[in-house]
């Protein structure tokens, strides 16, 4: 069976941070979340796998590099152009040729790049390959699923597939994960533009429904699903990521600082003059850790330098230099920015989201 990651699209929710950064490589506990969705697609079996890219060149190249040819995942990759973000049926249908082609009995997955299903899709996947329906949706009850695609039922089946309702018909949200087969290809060839000038998956889905098509569905009941599709949304799924922490550590804590909790501490990383870290947290490689105190679900990223500050529930990118006095939560801060303290830090816990290269002082 083959799989489709969607990677594409321009994660305007999370700007500044994507101005230069493709989300789904956005780290959560130091891994990106990209990396989480292939070791989904992995774990279930499939390793044919095709990556949906565009938005800009220079994105482009940066999960080509990240990923490369997939191998070190164990699985092969190819790479599908998408030239605009125009929607989930619409990159379904440009991945058409590599989707069929090869693939005997016509299944496969598709599943959004910033997408992350605790518990993995082996068991959904297992009984979709056996009873081979025409498509298979997941659905979580979740408190806001007017954000979301939402299912309708009458009755307790299944009639409709409700892209960001005003009013949800249910509580029963969409999950970024589908289970499909050529049927959909169909489906799309009827759709039109949506109201959001997008080919959307939900009413190819639909298209399936009103046809008679065999649609399955199964709710998510165990586990969690997150889409961290902006800055809370990333904190919260790095919180999840954290609490499946082994701790490590293969850095260097002096004898004047202390660690707690589910804390690794990578290769080269130095926590030094007193600092405190607790766990779930992780320390990323080569980073110093200096007179600070890294609270819990807190992911420093490689090459950071931190001094002086307190800081918990935040994910710190690759590269930032934070030094100050002031107390940083519930913060994404981009790769290579930096933080300073004034003459007069104030004693109000701040809240950033920093692009890259960002310079502020609080």
């Amino acid at each position: 069976m083959k799989g489709l990651i969607l990677a594409g699209g321009h994660g305007t929710r999370l700007r500044p941070i994507t101005y230069s950064t493709n989300k789904h490589l956005i780290p959560l506990a130091n891994k990106p979340m990209l990396h989480y969705v292939v070791e989904t697609m992995k774990n279930a079996g499939i390793t044919d796998i095709g990556v949906i890219v565009g938005h800009t060149d220079e994105v482009v190249r940066e999960i080509k590099d990240d990923l490369g040819d997939g191998r070190r995942f164990g699985v092969k990759i190819t790479y599908i152009f998408q030239d605009a973000p125009r929607g989930l049926a619409h990159a379904v249908k440009t991945a058409k040729s590599f989707l069929t082609s090869g693939n005997d009995d016509g299944l496969f997955v598709v599943h959004l790049g910033d997408n992350i299903i605790g518990g993995g899709i082996k068991g959904f996947l297992k009984e979709f390959s056996e009873k081979k329906p025409d498509a298979m949706v997941l659905l979580k009850k979740i408190p806001n699923p007017q954000r979301f695609g939402v299912a309708k039922f009458e009755k307790g089946k299944l009639v409709g597939l409700v892209e960001k309702p005003k009013n949800p018909p249910s509580d029963l949200a969409l999950v970024g994960v589908y289970f499909l087969n050529g049927e959909i290809f169909d489906s799309i060839d009827r759709l039109k533009p949506s109201s959001r000038n997008e080919y959307e998956i939900t009413e190819a889905i639909q298209g399936l429904i009103n046809r008679k098509k065999t649609v399955m569905h199964r709710v998510i009941e165990t586990g969690w699903w997150k889409d961290p599709g902006d800055p809370d949304g990333v904190i919260e799924a790095n919180r999840l990521m954290l609490e499946e922490l082994k701790p490590k550590i293969d850095g260097k804590v002096d004898k004047s600082s202390k660690v707690s909790g589910k804390v690794v501490i990578e290769a080269g990383a130095v926590v030094k003059n007193g600092s405190v870290i607790i766990g779930p947290a992780i320390i990323g490689k080569n980073s110093v850790i200096d007179s600070a105190h890294i609270g819990k679900h807190t992911s420093v990223g490689d090459d950071v330098e931190i001094k002086g500050a307190k800081i918990e529930d935040s994910v710190i990118m690759r590269g930032a230099k934070i030094s100050c006095s002031r107390k940083i939560s519930h913060s994404l801060i981009g790769r290579d920015a930096q933080i300073t303290g004034s003459s007069q830090n104030g004693s109000k816990e701040a809240n950033l989201v920093l692009g890259e290269k960002s310079k502020i002082t609080i």
